[in-house]
């Protein structure tokens, strides 16, 4: 295993800050699959609160939070989610979604942004009147998109989309992975974004610091039926007190401190577009990603990721470039650390 002087593969790959530690070795716990971890069920109900949603699941991954929300939503196999394409649900996600549920998928490409707006909902949503076989059953955005570099779907349009969305009597599922990044970079409360959509699902393992976890938010109901629906994909817990303590400290301290690694990205993003003219467009670079188009400036895709390695920054590849995301691990020396290693690749040194 690689120890990088500073990673910026993602921002799962933080450390438990002490906080979440201490909180971690004396979690008062019971058996979750009871529905009696007092520490698990804190978690679930303060996610709620930060929503503004009725209720909330605790469960180990993003991945399982978004699949238990579509199966919620979907009637029965060979039914339609309509999305993006640039969608997290309909790109890593689309094997798990038809292997657990059957689910295939409507998409369309919404452009660099990442998210579509009404008009593209609305051809989303055009019943197959003609043939009668396609049948969508659900709508799902991201917010923020993580295939387009982290940007953030503007509240005005989301309620925009939902307005098309309920004129079709579909519902609507929000895939908030990193909502409170989009919160810190918009300046508005997530409550702004969720009371928009019918479910919703967001990360205490990304920017929010926390080693492990998601919550899906939803209606009691609804949530009633993800909690069995979780069983039924192996997503029991025991003590998972012992993991919702970190993600109560991430919840209650986490969010102020994401615009440090949005300031971060945008310094980090700035120094490579002026070393390398063309590899960045910094409209793209709203929150805590920088996508760097290695292509464009003659690099090659693999190479540069291991020559980034070979002087100690981790970043990952997509599409003909690398990712860099920062992180709370990320303070300024890394940041400084990553820009000269981009130099020395700029000035190809060897």
């Amino acid at each position: 295993m690689a120890a990088y002087r500073v990673d910026l593969r993602s921002d799962t790959v933080t450390s438990p800050s002490p906080a979440m530690r201490e909180a971690m070795a004396t979690a008062e716990v019971g058996d979750a699959w009871y529905g009696d971890d007092p520490t698990a069920n804190r978690l679930q109900e303060l996610a709620a609160e930060r929503t503004g949603m009725e209720a909330a699941l605790f469960v180990p991954t993003g991945t399982m939070a978004n699949q238990i929300a579509l199966a919620l939503h979907v009637h029965t196999n060979g039914h339609l989610v309509a999305c993006s394409a640039a969608n997290h649900v309909a790109t890593t996600e689309v094997m798990t979604a038809a292997a657990l549920s059957g689910i295939a998928y409507r998409t369309l490409d919404p452009g660099p942004r990442g998210w579509i707006d009404a008009e593209q909902a609305r051809t989303l949503l055009e019943p197959d009147s003609y043939y009668d076989v396609e049948i969508v059953d659900l709508l799902s955005v991201e917010n923020t998109v993580g295939g387009a570099g982290g940007r953030v779907m503007p509240v005005g349009e989301l309620t925009k989309v939902r307005a098309v969305a309920s004129e079709a009597g579909v519902p609507l599922h929000m895939d908030g992975a990193r909502i409170f990044n989009a919160a810190a970079a918009a300046g508005v409360e997530v409550s702004a974004w969720t009371r928009q959509v019918d479910t919703m699902m967001f990360c205490v393992s990304k920017g929010l610091g926390a080693p492990i976890g998601s919550l899906i938010c939803g209606p009691a109901e609804l949530i009633r039926e993800a909690r069995r629906l979780s069983i039924l994909f192996g997503g029991a817990w025991r003590q998972a007190g012992i993991m919702a303590a970190a993600g109560i400290v991430a919840l209650e301290q986490g969010q102020d401190r994401l615009v440090e690694d949005h300031a971060r990205a945008r310094r980090l993003a700035e120094g490579v577009a002026e070393m390398l003219p063309g590899s960045i467009d910094l409209a793209q670079v709203e929150t805590n990603m920088v996508f760097v188009d290695t292509a464009a400036v003659g690099l090659p895709m693999l190479g540069t990721v291991e020559r980034l390695a070979d002087r100690g920054v981790g970043v990952t590849h997509i599409g003909t470039g690398v990712r860099m995301v920062t992180h709370v691990d990320v303070d300024d020396e890394g940041i400084a650390t990553a820009l000269d290693a981009w130099k020395s690749i700029a000035a190809n040194e060897d």
